[in-house]
C-alpha cells in the first residue's frame, strides 16, 4: 500500500495487482508485487511505459527483466545516483586541482621570501639585517604553516582516493549486471547517449546473442546451475570484445555487443567466433560431477545508426537470429 493511498483504495489495487501477477505469469515476489501495484495504481507513467513496450515486443516478464524495472522506477535510484556520482566526480577533481594549486602557489610564496634575503641585505645594514632577522623568522613561521598545510592536503588526497574507489563500487552497482558482471541495459542507454553527443552519425555495429533451450536446462537442472552456466557463457563472450566494445546482458537468457565505427561483417564474423567458442564449452557439476549439456547459442546481427530508436534496432535483429 502506498501512503497516499486509502485504505479502501488499497484494498482494491491490492486485489488488481494479485490478478495482473496472475496474467503475467509470475509468482508475487515482493518486487513483483510491488511493480504490479504500481502499474495497476497507473502512479509510475515510465514505469508502465516500459512494462507495455516489453510487452508489445512479444517479450515476456521474467524476474531478471522485473528486478531491472524495479532498480530503476521504483527504488528511483538511477537519476540520484548519476547525479551524485557527477557531483562526487566534480568534487574529487576540483579538490585535485585545489591541491595542485596550492602546492605550486606555496612554493612560489616560498622562493620570493628566499630570494629577497639577498635584495634586504644590499641597503642600510641595520634596517636591512633587522628586515633580514623578521623575514627569516616569518620564514620559518610560514615554512610550518606549509608544512601542516602539505599534511593536511594528503590527507585531503587520500581520502578523494578512497571516495574515488567508493564511486567506482557505484558504478559497478548501477551500470553492471551481478551475475555476469557485463554491463546492463543503464549502462547500454549511457553509453549510446555519449555516442550521439559525440557524433550524431556514429554507426554501431549489433549482435544479438540468444542463449537455446536455456529454459529447458533450468527446469531440469535447477536456477543456481543456469545461472552459473549463463556466468560462464558471459565470460565467453567478453573475451572477444575489446575496450572500444559493449558487452551488455540484455535480458535472462539474452546478450547484446554494441560494437561503434564496426563493418557488419567483422560483426559477424566476431558473432561466429563467440558461437564457435561458446560450442567448445564444457560443464561439469563440481559437486556431482555430472556432465551437463552442451551449451549452444543463437546469432542475429545488425548495424544502426545511434541517432534511430535503439529498441527496434535490437528487435528487428533478433528476428533475423539463426542458430
Amino acid at each position: 500500500m502506498k501512503y497516499q493511498d486509502s485504505i479502501k483504495q488499497a484494498d482494491v489495487i491490492l486485489a488488481q495487482a494479485i490478478k495482473q501477477l496472475q496474467l503475467w505469469h509470475l509468482a508475487a515476489t515482493p518486487i513483483n508485487y510491488a511493480i504490479s501495484y504500481e502499474f495497476v495504481a497507473q502512479t509510475n507513467k515510465a514505469l508502465t511505459a516500459a512494462i507495455k513496450y516489453q510487452l508489445s515486443t512479444g517479450k515476456k516478464l521474467d524476474n531478471f527483466y522485473m528486478e531491472a524495472v524495479y532498480q530503476q522506477f521504483i527504488l528511483g535510484q538511477s537519476k540520484f545516483r548519476d547525479e551524485m556520482l557527477s557531483e562526487f566526480d566534480g568534487l574529487i577533481n576540483s579538490v585535485q586541482t585545489n591541491v595542485n594549486d596550492s602546492t605550486i602557489s606555496v612554493d612560489s610564496f616560498i622562493s620570493k621570501l628566499d630570494s629577497n634575503l639577498n635584495d634586504l641585505k644590499s641597503g642600510d645594514k641595520e634596517k636591512v639585517n633587522h628586515a633580514c632577522n623578521n623575514l627569516a623568522k616569518a620564514t620559518i613561521v610560514f615554512k610550518t604553516e606549509q608544512q601542516r598545510l602539505t599534511e593536511r592536503l594528503q590527507k585531503v588526497q587520500k581520502n578523494s582516493q578512497e571516495l574515488q574507489l567508493e564511486l567506482e563500487d557505484i558504478r559497478k552497482e548501477i551500470y553492471l549486471d551481478p551475475l555476469t558482471g557485463l554491463y546492463n541495459r543503464k549502462a547500454m542507454s549511457k553509453n549510446i547517449e555519449a555516442w550521439y553527443k559525440e557524433n550524431p552519425d556514429k554507426s554501431v555495429a549489433a549482435i544479438v546473442i540468444n542463449v537455446d533451450q536455456y529454459s529447458q536446462i533450468t527446469q531440469r537442472f535447477g536456477t543456481l546451475i543456469g545461472d552459473v552456466l549463463l556466468s560462464k557463457i558471459a565470460h565467453k563472450i567478453e573475451s572477444y570484445v575489446d575496450d572500444s566494445g559493449l558487452p551488455i546482458r540484455t535480458g535472462g537468457d539474452e546478450f547484446l555487443i554494441l560494437l561503434p565505427e564496426v563493418d557488419s561483417q567483422i560483426a559477424y564474423e566476431i558473432g561466429e567466433k563467440i558461437r564457435e567458442g561458446v560450442s567448445k564449452l564444457r560443464f561439469i557439476s563440481s559437486k556431482s560431477g555430472v556432465r551437463l549439456p552442451k551449451m549452444t547459442i543463437s546469432v542475429g546481427v545488425n548495424k544502426f545508426n545511434v541517432s534511430q530508436n535503439v529498441n527496434a534496432v535490437i528487435d528487428k535483429t533478433r528476428n533475423s537470429i539463426s542458430t
